[in-house]
């Protein structure tokens, strides 16, 4: 099986008209949001990933490579691979782009706060944060916006940091499930290497996204299609899906429990 296939009766595959009107509704998009906030361009920070390389591609179509602006941001953790790749990418669309170093940055806040040493996910969503402070300390600079990598799968069950790398102001590809980030990325040029790579956040040595969610995404995002957002009952999903009513009921209790990571933060509602 490929990336995108499962033993699921379900195809979430788009045929290559979808592919076509996708790429064009998400480049219409990025330019218009680009136009309505009067900002000169766009800042994108460049992981080497399949979801900032998408981004990245549409966004030269939508902005031209003038307008968009990369920042490649290596931590202790990061794989030398992604960090290359991501330059790699920056250099092939003809885009502008600076390396910074995050580590001193993560450094000097463990100086402040020592009692995080050794808290493998409280120093990785840092790691995230200072990026994502990255991005808008550059964007505000140079007037531009700051374009996310999250996709529809990751914002369902939360696999995110939140304002971490979902401190942006917009998300292109936020209508895409995974499996269809793939399949669009290859519709739209974009290196096989990277769309055959494991997806990772790179918020800590060896992190893979699969590994650390427990799901392979295939499965995920038929799930997500039939139980969170078609309204199939579990026994349903799981019968469509091909899976255990186990999963289905994991896959719920993902999408649940990172609900607060969707919503603006709350407010307590007015006495009556």
């Amino acid at each position: 099986m490929t990336r995108q296939q499962t033993d699921s009766k379900i195809d979430l595959r788009l045929s290559e008209d979808e592919l076509t009107d996708r790429r064009e509704h998400i480049s219409e998009f990025i330019a218009d949001t680009v136009s309505d906030a009067g900002a000169d361009g766009a800042v994108l920070g460049l992981s080497g990933g399949i979801d900032s390389t998408l981004v990245a591609h549409l966004a030269v179509d939508a902005l031209g490579a003038e307008n968009l602006y990369g920042l490649v941001m290596p931590g202790e953790v990061s794989s030398e691979e992604n960090m290359s790749d991501a330059e790699k990418v920056a250099e092939r669309l003809g885009i502008g782009y600076d390396v910074i170093e995050i580590d001193p940055v993560v450094d000097r806040l463990l100086d402040a706060y020592p009692e995080a040493e050794g808290d493998e996910l409280a120093v990785g969503n840092a790691r995230a944060r200072v990026r994502g402070v990255l991005n808008y300390l550059a964007a505000n600079h140079e007037n531009r916006l700051v374009l996310g990598t999250g996709n529809r799968t990751e914002a369902e069950v939360g696999y995110f940091t939140k304002y971490g790398d979902q401190a942006v102001d917009c998300n292109p590809i936020g209508n895409l499930y995974k499996t269809q980030v793939w399949q669009l990325s290859a519709a739209v040029g974009v290196d096989e290497a990277i769309i055959e790579k494991p997806p990772t956040a790179g918020l800590w040595a060896d992190q893979t996204d699969e590994g650390e969610m427990g799901i392979d995404y295939p499965t995920l995002d038929v799930v997500l299609a039939l139980h969170v957002d078609a309204g199939l009952s579990t026994s349903a999903a799981a019968r469509a899906a091909g899976v255990d009513a186990g999963t289905v009921e994991k896959v719920r209790s993902m999408y649940e429990r990172s609900g607060h990571k969707r919503r603006m933060p709350p407010t307590p509602e007015p006495r009556p």
